[in-house]
């Protein structure tokens, strides 16, 4: 077989890592005036594909099958997440479609329950110090 399907092959994953970077996945740091981080967190999705063969020339004089053949390739991006950062907490801002089920929406809860427990430990302790 013609050398032409492994070079389209690696032409077009070499244009995919041109395009896709690990700033894709996750994003540059995007610092507000009162001292916040943002960082933005996204999904890749890649695919490609190709293919090819040689075929019998009509030419009897000719010593090689000429190749048909392509390839090519594509890239989705969606954006998954924030992580905010703010006096060295992190927290994690879903940007997915709203929780379908009960049980979705308390995990989603889970870190706002855990923070507004930590507050109130804090200003408990805090209380009996004084």
């Amino acid at each position: 077989m013609s050398q032409s399907l492994p070079n389209m092959l690696e032409n077009t994953i070499a244009k995919i890592r041109e395009m896709v970077d690990v700033n894709s996945v996750v994003g540059e740091p995007i610092v507000t005036a009162d001292g916040i981080t943002i960082i933005p967190v996204s999904k890749v999705s890649v695919g490609f594909g190709g293919g090819g063969s040689d075929y019998v020339s009509k030419n009897v004089n000719k010593q090689e099958n000429p190749f048909g053949g392509g390839a090519g390739g594509g890239i989705k991006v969606t954006p998954v997440a924030f992580l905010i950062v703010k006096e060295g907490n992190v927290r994690m801002l879903p940007v997915a479609t709203p929780a379908n089920t009960t049980a979705d929406r308390l995990v989603e809860q889970v870190p706002d329950v855990l923070d507004k427990i930590a507050a109130f430990i804090d200003s408990r302790t805090n209380k009996d110090q004084a």
